[in-house]
């Protein structure tokens, strides 16, 4: 756990510790910029577990085994129980859910929730829907969690979706329909889960209004302009204040779906020509569901993109295959004839990688063979570029099982390809297997990415004052696993920029000139910094008085005095 990881993970920490259910802190500072449904589940499975990287992960992988039930019942209710099966498989086994749901952001938790709101829009709409009321509740329960999850997005996607669908079935302006839709009922419902918190959050972090466009250093506004103004509006219109992130180009944005729902994407090609009056239920579905993928990639399209933004869309799509594989014929027949091509094709290329690499050595960790992209690192798959042949070398037993994984695939293809059932089976074991060969390579870059030895080696050390150099994202992880506070070193930047000049900002944040003070003083001193970091280091203290106690994959802990 690491970075984002160890920053939710901390977060959900400190309230539990505090009591303070409202702002969001780390290391005592403020942190105003996300909602904090996310925090609380992770901070009540603190309280049923005790505190564990694990339990922290708990609430987001329930969420995703949730999400994929919730589609599989969906696409039951649309179509037939043998579409809701392979829309349930395709959503369970695509890459972008296994990727995205091993990074502790609320993602999968909103897509639920989008999903169940636009279900519960479609529903209301039906024409014999005899239940009315449970689908508006629903609705609202669904806004109102996916307010306090991520934001306002998390109503603007399905309401956006909803009217676009009543636009195209020629339903936007008709009375009947929006008295179906019974609002009022899921807009009462939503305000009354959202609203307390958005109130609180206001009053606790004054002052309570701003409404200014612009973001300027030192300044501080309080909750209600950084969340709202700063956060969705100008963060939007890519006009955040700090600029602490990166955006994927709007094409990559768009085709790196299909590798986001690979190996399922190719039946989308079965997907018939839509009606926009469509006289059955499953047509309907189907139009609601471009509608939704549509919404989402306009909006991004517009706006700023991380390669997980479009993870609402994944159940539309799983919809979309889910529907066009339980109906077959002559596309769905070439479709599959596309996966195994694509399939064959990886299988031979990680065999000739595997094969380049086999006779290289693979000595200490992996980090030695990896290049640096720092400029990448604010996109979630930036680490990528960071590979190169040698790395790989590490890497031969996921190389390896990743190509028996396509391999089987491939034959699992040729064999099955009359009886579509146990196909849709063959290759979701396949992606299983794929599965476990990316999480044995990820375990492999742990010694790059995480910070947990350098924890480990501070609770085994003597006790000192812990500082941090540059940036509290970079060490995160040491914060979770040791519970330690540190001051923070030139710390005043990024995510912690703003909240650092709120008036009731801890004095952690400390200057070259406070450090030598500390770091020449007869107290000792930790200091966690980048190997980058170092030279400046050694101009502001000496390299004697830097005494390494760890390092790990070029970063250090370093300490004043010698240790015993």
């Amino acid at each position: 756990m690491d970075d984002v990881d160890a920053v939710q993970a901390q977060i959900a920490r400190n309230m539990l510790a505090s009591g303070d259910l409202v702002t969001a802190r780390l290391d005592g500072v403020p942190y105003l910029e996300k909602a904090p449904l996310i925090y609380w589940l992770i901070a009540l499975s603190y309280k049923t577990f005790g505190v564990h990287d694990w339990a922290a992960r708990m609430p987001l992988a329930l969420a995703a085994v949730i999400l994929c039930w919730v589609t599989y019942r969906f696409a039951c209710w649309a179509f037939e129980e043998e579409a809701g099966l392979y829309a349930g498989i395709a959503i369970a086994t695509s890459v972008g859910l296994f990727l995205f749901t091993r990074i502790l952001i609320p993602d999968a938790a909103l897509t639920l929730t989008v999903t169940g709101a636009i279900w519960a829009w479609l529903s209301l709409l039906e024409p014999e829907e005899r239940l009315p009321l449970r689908w508006s509740v629903m609705l609202g329960v669904c806004l109102g969690t996916g307010l306090l999850l991520k934001g306002l997005i998390a109503v603007v996607f399905p309401v956006l979706a909803g009217i676009a669908y009543m636009a195209l079935t020629r339903q936007l302006f008709c009375i009947e329909a929006w008295r179906r839709l019974t609002l009022g009922t899921a807009i009462t419902i939503t305000l009354a889960i959202a609203v307390p918190w958005h109130v609180l959050a206001i009053r606790h972090n004054p002052p309570y209004f701003a409404f200014s466009m612009h973001g300027w250093p030192g300044e501080y506004r309080g909750f209600f302009w950084f969340y709202f103004i700063n956060e969705h509006l100008l963060r939007f219109l890519n006009l955040r204040y700090p600029r602490d992130y990166n955006t994927v180009p709007r094409l990559w944005f768009w085709l790196l779906n299909l590798v986001w729902l690979f190996p399922w994407s190719v039946y989308l090609l079965g997907v018939p020509r839509l009606s926009t009056s469509p006289s059955s239920r499953a047509d309907r579905t189907k139009l609601m569901a471009v509608c939704w993928v549509g919404v989402v990639m306009l909006f991004f399209t517009f706006s700023t993109t991380q390669e997980y933004y479009s993870m609402p869309i994944y159940p539309a799509l799983a919809l979309l295959v889910g529907s066009a594989i339980s109906t077959g014929g002559r596309r769905v027949r070439a479709a599959t004839y596309v996966l195994l091509a694509a399939t064959t094709l990886l299988c031979a290329a990680l065999t000739v990688l595997l094969g380049l690499v086999w006779t290289l050595p693979a000595r200490g960790d992996i980090s030695g063979a990896l290049t640096q992209h720092p400029e990448l690192y604010t996109l979630s798959m930036g680490h990528l570029r960071d590979l190169t042949l040698n790395a790989f070398a590490y890497l031969k037993l996921p190389l390896a099982m990743a190509a028996l994984a396509f391999g089987g695939i491939a034959i699992g293809i040729v064999r099955s390809r009359s009886n579509f059932k146990r196909l849709v089976l063959v290759v979701a074991a396949g992606m299983v297997m794929f599965f476990q060969a990316t999480r044995f390579a990820l375990v492999r870059f742990d010694a790059y990415l995480g910070s947990y030895p350098l924890a480990r080696s501070l609770q085994l050390s003597p006790p000192g004052q812990l500082i941090e150099a540059n940036s509290y994202y970079a060490f995160s992880s040491v914060f979770f696993y040791t519970g330690r506070t540190a001051l923070l070193l030139n710390g005043r930047n990024n995510n912690l920029e703003y909240g650092s000049y709120a008036p009731s900002a801890p004095s952690v944040f400390i200057e070259d000139r406070e450090f030598v003070s500390l770091w020449r003083g007869s107290g000792r001193c930790y200091l966690l910094a980048y190997g980058k970091e170092l030279p400046r280091l050694e101009q502001l203290v000496g390299r004697p008085d830097l005494r390494i106690v760890t390092e790990n994959a070029g970063n250090y802990l370093l300490t004043n005095n010698a240790l015993p």
